[in-house]
Parts: structure tokens; C-alpha cells; sequence
């Protein structure tokens, strides 16, 4: 009796095919994410009850607002660019150090957001309604840190952590990220 035909395993093939779902999944979850975080800071900047405050660096060597309960401030050195953003309790801080780097931070809620770059790196934090983010960013890499109501979320060299509900961080340029909902 002949038996069947059975194609030929490739090797690889069912690990890149996981990598792939993996990786859609993974894209699927950060879109999702960021249209969470643009939504609620939209939301919360609206109804905070604080004035928002908005920083940024250059022009300024270093600037450092408060307005009720919402503060932010921004350094930036040697050709860097540092945004923070804040409203409703919130605090959010960006230093940037060097030609090409950038560190955006935005915080409401009591969140507190944290964003360093330098080396040409892009760090961006984004703490929501009690949430702690911290971004680091050096070497050229992308790093991003978004944590919502009490969740934690970090993204730097030394790898990704989150913590809580709706928390997420990336670093794109070692792949490492994580996700809680």
C-alpha cells in the first residue's frame, strides 16, 4: 500500500511562521495601545483640572512649568530636542542630550512620565491616570514606555518591563517588548 505524500519539512519554517503571528500581534497591540494613549490624553487633557503645561527645549535651555497640579520640564544640550507635556496632577520630564536625539514625554492623572535620550536615541514615555513610565534611549535605538492607572511600564538598554493593567514598552532597536492589558 503506497502511503501517503507528505511534503517536506523546511526547517525554519515553523519558527518564522510563529515569529510573523508574533510580530502581527505585537503591531496589533501597539497600534491599539497608542490609539489608547491619543484618546485618554485628549480626554484627560480636557477635563483636567489644572491648566496643561507644555515645555520644550531648545528654545530654552531648561524649562520647568507648573500650573496648579500639573508640572513638566525639558532640557535639552548639544543639538538635542526635549518635549514634556502635562495636565490634571501629572508630571513629565525629557532630557535630551546630542545631535539627532529627542525625548517626548506626556503624563495626566498623577501619572509621572520619564524620557532620556542621548547618542542620537528617541526616547518617548506616556503616563496616564496614575500610571509611571520611564523611557531611555541611547546608540540610535527607539524606545517607548506607555502605563495607564497605576500600571508601571520601562523601556531601555537594560531590557523592557511592564507592570499593571494597559501597561506596554518597546525597545526597537534589540525587539524586546511587553504588554499587559
Amino acid at each position: 500500500m503506497p502511503r501517503a505524500f507528505r511534503p517536506a519539512r523546511v526547517a525554519g519554517s515553523t519558527s518564522r511562521s510563529s515569529f510573523t503571528k508574533r510580530l502581527a500581534r505585537f503591531g496589533a497591540a501597539t497600534a491599539v495601545a497608542l490609539g489608547v494613549v491619543t484618546g485618554l490624553s485628549v480626554a484627560g487633557a480636557g477635563a483636567a483640572s489644572a491648566a496643561p503645561v507644555d515645555c520644550v527645549s531648545p528654545p530654552s535651555d531648561n524649562q520647568i512649568l507648573v500650573s496648579e497640579t500639573a508640572s513638566c520640564g525639558a532640557t535639552a544640550r548639544d543639538g538635542g530636542l526635549a518635549r514634556s507635556g502635562a495636565a490634571d496632577s501629572g508630571t513629565a520630564v525629557s532630557t535630551a542630550d546630542g545631535q539627532g536625539t529627542t525625548a517626548t514625554t506626556y503624563a495626566n492623572g498623577f501619572g509621572t512620565a520619564l524620557g532620556a535620550s542621548q547618542e542620537q536615541g528617541q526616547a518617548y514615555a506616556f503616563a496616564l491616570g496614575g500610571g509611571i513610565a520611564r523611557s531611555g534611549a541611547s546608540a540610535g535605538a527607539t524606545t517607548v514606555a506607555i502605563a495607564g492607572w497605576g500600571s508601571g511600564a520601562t523601556a531601555d538598554a537594560n531590557g523592557v518591563d511592564c507592570v499593571g493593567a494597559l501597561s506596554l514598552a518597546f525597545n526597537v532597536q534589540t525587539g524586546q517588548a511587553c504588554a499587559m492589558r
